[in-house]
């Protein structure tokens, strides 16, 4: 494989080799995102294949981005072991292989692994994209640069659901996993034309497996822990130990990343104020964002009885807004205060996230449409120009690091904040559940009067006389049940909006690091 710098690539391309490279990098982030989503409206119907429950579907989903967590520590040292487009084909191939697994699993395990393989080549090639565009613009469009790519990098989330409704509606959920496969192809060819590339080193750079091996344990723990909580028992020895590692190892990987020599995180790169406030604010906005395209869904087609076409098609018209709001808010952010923004964005999260908080079962669909526009719109405000801060700060010999370590943390807020809102959600139905049911005794006349009419209702249908109580009290019970789901939901919508009002403290932080002294040197 010749040797091609960016240099080399602008002399034979012209100014035009900067779109090149990006629609490269936007055609496989794109790619491995409609990866990651399309799965989102087939949970129901992977429950019913695998017979599992919302936390193992749960494990499903976040399987993968813990994955993508991973890959991206992955993700700096193979450039600099292979260069770009190495680095670049050798993740698309994976995702094929990932895919072409999860498409033709026959266990929810089988199907975890693929996704797993699925997530670590996204990690990989997301921070490598974005430090390819981020290099390829000059410094005054970095802004743009930043709405650009998060515009190809968020508008497959909000198009997925709807593709992945189709093949789910017209074939089967395992088709879902075939969407893919084309714009992947496309990806290798078009990444082995346009990415950079560099010869091969003498001495590969030393790997930190200690460090990698410590986070890939503490990642397992945690998520084993939060999926099987509910199953096994909260204080049962098996999560306690599974909280256990993962915590003990979560500790370790940030001290061995302090100390080591080749650490997977440039810790250097925190000791810019700047730096860490964009990245805290990525964290919370993570969480926000992965865990409503998760949570989104599931309401959908469980509270509202949605089709999955249905489900993704509410996505749509949030999914086109973005196609106008990331480059406007891009270059509104070359001019304007970074902070403000970002404050905006928190703000409108919360917003959206309080009215979802008191949508049900009769809430209209294009309500719904609006709520899932305004969730849209503070992605738009926070997600470009939180990179853009970020690596604005750094020296261009850290963009690369920065860049995935501010991947890492957003994609690390986004794992652990599904986590916390399934296991928060799964706690919370019952405790409505119980609510209700305690409600319902002989001395309260609504329920004496439910049951009567629903009695006489089943003797007018026909029901034989013995089995009509017992009709009627389950009848009672799927309506307990369905309340008790509604109120689940609204309240971890609810929970969503007190982690967009959190994430404004480390904006109010930004705005006062971004007035400082910025990151000097490498060296």
């Amino acid at each position: 494989m010749p040797s091609d710098s960016l240099e080399t690539l602008f002399d034979r391309y012209g100014p035009a080799y900067k779109w090149l490279a990006t629609v490269t990098c936007l055609v496989g982030i794109m790619t491995m995102t409609l990866g990651a989503t399309t799965v989102n409206v087939a949970f129901p119907a992977i429950m019913g294949t695998f017979g599992i429950g919302r936390d193992q579907a749960q494990l499903i989903s976040t399987g993968y981005f813990a994955a993508q967590t991973a890959g991206m520590l992955l993700s700096a040292w193979l450039v600099l072991s292979f260069g770009e487009r190495r680095s670049f084909a050798l993740a698309v191939i994976a995702f094929l292989v990932g895919s072409a697994m999860s498409g033709l699993a026959e266990s929810s395990e089988s199907l975890l692994v693929g996704r797993i393989l699925q997530g670590l080549s996204a990690g990989i090639v997301q921070p490598l994209g974005m430090a390819v565009t981020f290099k390829v613009f000059p410094r005054d469009q970095k802004g743009f640069a930043m709405g650009i790519f998060a515009m190809g990098n968020v508008l497959a989330p909000a198009l997925g659901p709807t593709l992945g409704g189709i093949a789910i509606d017209v074939f089967s959920w395992r088709y879902i996993f075939l969407l893919t496969l084309p714009t992947a192809f496309l990806a290798l060819i078009v990444g082995n034309l346009f990415l950079p590339t560099q010869p091969m080193p003498k001495k590969i750079p030393r790997f930190d497996f200690l460090g990698f091996g410590m986070l890939c344990i503490s990642l397992a723990g945690l998520l084993l822990g939060f999926s099987y909580g509910a199953r096994l028992g909260w204080t049962s020895n098996e999560i306690l130990m599974l909280f256990g590692a993962g915590i003990g190892c979560g500790i370790a990987f940030v001290l061995r990343q302090i100390y080591a020599r080749n650490p997977l995180v440039n810790m250097r790169v925190f000791a810019n104020a700047q730096f860490s406030a964009a990245a805290s604010i990525g964290f919370f906005t993570g969480a926000a964002m992965f865990s409503s395209f998760f949570l989104m869904p599931l309401f959908t087609q469980q509270i509202q009885h949605f089709s999955a076409i249905d489900a993704g098609l509410l996505m749509v018209p949030a999914g086109l807004s973005l196609l106008i709001l990331f480059p406007l808010v891009g270059r509104l952010s070359d001019f304007m205060p970074a902070y403000l923004m970002i404050c905006t964005g928190m703000v409108i999260f919360a917003i959206a996230f309080f009215y979802l908080s008191t949508a049900d079962v009769n809430t209209p669909f294009w309500t719904l449409v609006w709520f899932t526009l305004l969730v849209r719109m503070g992605v738009a405000c926070t997600r470009s120009v939180v990179n853009s801060e970020a690596l604005k700060s750094l020296p261009t010999d850290l963009v690369t690091q920065g860049s995935s370590s501010v991947n890492f943390v957003r994609q690390l807020g986004g794992t652990m904040g599904t986590n916390c809102l399934v296991v928060f959600l799964e706690l919370r139905i019952p405790f409505h559940g119980d609510a209700f049911t305690a409600m319902q005794t002989g001395a309260s006349e609504t329920t004496r009067e439910m049951r009567d009419r629903l009695m006489q209702l089943l003797g007018e249908a026909g029901v034989p006389e013995p089995v009509r109580d017992s009709g009627a009290f389950h009848y009672l019970g799927e309506v307990i049940y369905a309340q008790a789901s509604t109120l689940g939901f609204q309240d971890a919508y609810f929970l969503l909006a007190l982690i967009a009002i959190a994430g404004l403290i480390p904006a109010w932080v930004l705005a006062r690091a971004s007035k400082g002294p910025r990151f000097v040197g490498s060296g």
